[in-house]
C-alpha cells in the first residue's frame, strides 16, 4: 500500500530574511525551495531540521522549533507530509553543498518570494503563514 512520505522544510531566518535556494532535482525542478529533506527512522524533528541544513548549505541554525504542517500531493504521484521547521541562522554562510540537488542558496524577504514555489511553500503562504 502507498503511503505518504514525511518531509522536512526548514525557515531559516537572518535579519528579516528566509534562505531559499532552486532546486534541480527533477522532483519540482526549477522551484524555489527552503532547505529540507525527509525525516529518517528514529530521527527528532530540530536534529533532523539541523542536519538537513547543514548538509545542504553548510550552515547552522539555532532554536529550531516546530511552525507549520502541509498536505503536499504532487502530480507525479507522490504524496508528502512536510513540516515545517522554523530557525534563526546561527553561523555560516550559505553554499550549495549538494549543487546536483539545489544551483544556489539566496536569502529572500518573505514578502518578495521569488517564483515559482515548490508545492509545500505555496501550500504554505495558502494556510497564511507568516514567519
Amino acid at each position: 500500500m502507498d503511503r505518504p512520505r514525511v518531509g522536512m522544510g526548514v525557515i531559516v531566518l537572518r535579519d528579516g530574511r528566509v534562505l531559499l535556494g532552486r532546486r534541480k532535482s527533477s522532483h519540482g525542478a526549477g522551484t524555489w525551495h527552503m532547505p529540507g529533506g525527509h525525516l529518517e527512522f528514529g530521527e527528532g524533528l530540530e536534529g533532523c531540521a539541523r542536519r538537513e541544513v547543514l548538509e545542504e548549505t553548510d550552515l547552522r541554525i539555532k532554536n529550531p522549533r516546530f511552525a507549520a504542517v502541509t498536505n503536499d500531493i504532487f502530480g507525479e504521484g507522490k504524496h508528502y507530509i512536510t513540516l515545517f521547521m522554523l530557525s534563526e541562522w546561527g553561523s555560516g554562510e550559505p553554499r550549495a553543498m549538494e549543487p546536483e540537488k539545489a544551483e544556489s542558496w539566496n536569502w529572500f524577504s518573505w514578502d518578495n518570494l521569488p517564483e515559482p514555489l515548490f508545492l509545500p511553500m505555496q501550500n504554505l503562504l495558502k494556510q497564511g503563514f507568516r514567519p
